[in-house]
């Protein structure tokens, strides 16, 4: 859309902003009248938020006003350059915004080169999408980047630029058509804590550009950023200590500076070619919200907010979850819903459990990882009991109205133990030692483990330890093929039937195994997460359809999940009833329909266990299995194998209301 450039006047309240913006519209002839009142109407509505989020944070500048109408005029230049469908799009979303708390909500990730090698190759993989059952792709970071190691795409050197190898922004808008056309949802990531330090803010920031040294957190020696570093995390230990490095640590900040001798510090919480953002500036703010936008106009659904906790440094604090950073996320989430409404934050904010669920709002992310669940599902797998697992989904399981969980397994990331140490006391559970026992377990140093686990960034001074490796892999499917397959199928009948959107990461359901030629290349030798992202396995997808080898069994395990989970009425929305199974190796839990209830049931034990008849005393003696279509006796209890799971249907009777069990109907047992 071609119009006139808008300046504002001066204003001092919502009203007078609302006002103008009226007024400004009404004079371009090439605003058309269904435009100009959409936005306005968003204005109305989500003006408050933006004004709150942004005063929190910097409304005792002068400026303040000029930052909000600027952040207004950010928002309308967006909505005006969106392409037609993606609009018609937004008003869908806005009338009906919890798409993703459908049962047929089923996600895959994957990086585009490691799977497909290019963006366009990646559109012929669309099929096999739809034939897995997937309607939610995330698309690992693909934008311009550093060569070399670029900590997987997460350092950006240009949001508006995809990395030459894999296509072009027009490539990728052209995927998001065609997804779209497919009722695929497109999620791509908005890496908004740092840039790498070849994006070109850093690049005149390392030059001495005044304005864009104001983008990072530089300092002329090391004495402030000694005062953070006494209390902020030290998270990559092996690439630099503490949260500060030479401006000139890196051939590009050398060249940039033009001296070897650079004095200035840079704060860059994860690599050293990744420099924090300063939000304390509010012109970061409006520049990221910008190149937030023009991701969204490329027809991004989801936006994977990186590193969300990170965004807000504070002296004197661990300068991760700060009241600044929801402050932000309030306005960023504004600022969508004014110019592209159909797209939706999902949180990465692998924090306490307790500082987790603060991200999870419909004025900050609809959608959430959930690192506490996928966790313990490992913590389950490894101890073969429940207790903890159980513990998290009785008491922290509940999201807002109008969120979800996304339930993974396993990420492109490492696996850190982020379970809470309160919650492992009120168990007996001494949280330090327990993670080093699954730090052992899971790279095979415990006698007795499955795991082909790989160490991440493990830090003898800290104890840290994080845990690399495929799912089949860390579940031992190269040793036991048997017990791994069922072990995976289990770890997946969980994000499956928990509530949220499931996230498969694609390749898990082939059971592909670690790259034994992770570390040959030496961009990537000193980042052992490089052993979990093996590239497409050709010969794997093809044994998918044969049901007699240990790829099959997966693929046909987990498809059949999908199908079943998508025709069950009760996997809708997020809710979730504890069950007490009485027996520490198996999980329970029910997910309520408007009529009835599905129980499941997940054994972790690797020996066959038993639910007594007096626990399931609410059910009718007599059942359906909707998988094989058998009549069930239930009244002398159920056996579940080893690492075997149950979906089970209850009608409530008129004597157990409360707990609603008569007719039990089986939906799903991956044993059969």
């Amino acid at each position: 859309m071609v119009h006139q450039k808008i300046i504002l006047p001066t204003v001092t309240s919502l009203d007078e902003l609302i006002g103008a913006m009226r007024w400004q519209l009404t004079q371009d002839d090439h605003v058309s009248a269904a435009d100009r009142e959409v936005f306005l109407r968003r204005l109305s509505s989500h003006a408050e938020q933006l004004e709150n989020g942004l005063g929190a944070v910097y409304g005792q500048r002068s400026d303040f006003w000029d930052l909000v109408a600027a952040s207004v005029l950010t928002a309308w230049d967006s909505y005006a350059q969106r392409p037609a469908d993606l609009k018609v799009l937004d008003r869908d979303r806005e009338a009906e915004p919890s798409w993703f708390l459908s049962r047929q909500a089923v996600g895959g990730v994957c990086y585009v080169d490691r799977y497909a090698g290019t963006i366009a190759r990646l559109r012929e993989r669309i099929p096999y999408f739809k034939e897995l059952g997937l309607n939610y792709l995330h698309l690992m970071p693909l934008y311009e980047c550093p060569e070399g190691n670029s900590d997987g795409g997460y350092a950006v050197s240009s949001y508006r630029r995809v990395d030459p190898a894999l296509g072009t922004m027009n490539d990728l808008a052209q995927l998001a058509e065609e997804l779209r056309a497919e009722g695929i949802v497109l999620v791509l990531d908005f890496v908004f804590n740092h840039t790498s330090n070849e994006h070109e803010w850093a690049k005149a920031a390392a030059a001495g550009d005044p304005f864009y040294e104001q983008f990072y957190w530089i300092y002329p020696n090391r004495t402030v950023p000694a005062q953070f570093e006494e209390t902020a995390r030290e998270i990559f230990p092996d690439d630099h200590p503490g949260v500060f490095t030479r401006v000139d640590a890196t051939p590009a900040g050398r060249a940039a500076s033009g001296s070897e001798e650079d004095p200035r510090w840079v704060w860059t919480t994860f690599h050293r070619f990744q420099w924090d953002l300063n939000y304390s500036n509010p012109a970061v703010f409006r520049a990221m919200a910008s190149e937030m936008l023009f991701l969204a106009n490329q027809g991004a659904q989801v936006l994977r907010l990186d590193a969300v906790a990170f965004i807000w440094k504070q002296l004197g604090t661990t300068c991760e979850s700060q009241p600044q950073v929801h402050d932000l996320l309030r306005a960023f989430n504004a600022m969508v819903k004014l110019a592209a409404p159909a797209t939706e934050f999902k949180s990465e904010a692998i924090v306490h459990p307790d500082e987790v669920i603060r991200y999870i709002h419909t004025d900050q992310c609809a959608l959430s990882y959930n690192p506490l669940q996928m966790a313990l599902g490992w913590e389950a797998s490894a101890t073969r009991k429940v207790a903890l697992l159980q513990l998290a989904l009785n008491e922290r399981h509940a999201t807002p109205e109008g969120t979800a969980w996304v339930n993974y397994v396993r990420s492109h990331d490492d696996i850190g133990w982020t379970f809470s140490d309160e919650d492992a006391a009120r168990l007996g559970i001494n949280g330090h030692d327990h993670r080093r026992f699954l730090n052992s377990f899971y790279t095979g140093r415990f006698a007795g483990s499955f795991a082909h686990g790989v160490a991440f960034q493990d830090n003898p001074r800290t104890g840290d330890c994080r845990i690399c490796g495929t799912t089949a892999s860390l579940m031992g499917l190269e040793t036991e093929p048997g017990p791994a397959a069922d072990r995976i199928l289990l770890a997946y009948s969980l994000a499956m039937s928990t509530g949220g959107i499931p996230l498969i990461y694609l390749g898990d359901e082939v059971g592909q195994l670690n790259d034994p030629k992770w570390d040959h290349n030496p961009d990537n030798a000193l980042d052992a997460r490089w052993v979990h992202r093996p590239r497409y396995s050709q010969s794997d997808y093809e044994r998918r359809h044969d049901l007699f080898s240990v790829q099959g069994r997966i693929f046909g395990g987990i498809q059949r999940m999908i199908s079943v989970r998508q025709q069950t009425e009760e996997f809708d929305g997020t809710r979730l009833i504890p069950f007490e199974t009485h027996n520490l190796h198996v999980l329970g839990y029910q997910r309520p329909g408007e009529h009835s209830v599905v129980l499941c049931l997940a054994n972790f034990s690797d020996w066959s266990q038993f639910v007594t008849g007096e626990t399931l005393s609410g059910f009718l003696p007599k059942g359906v299995e909707l998988h094989g279509n058998n009549t069930l006796d239930l009244r002398g209890g159920i056996l579940l194998d080893a690492h075997c799971f149950w979906w089970i249907r209850v009608i409530p009777s008129k004597d157990n209301v409360n707990t609603p069990c008569t007719r039990v109907e089986i939906l799903s047992d991956t044993r059969r």
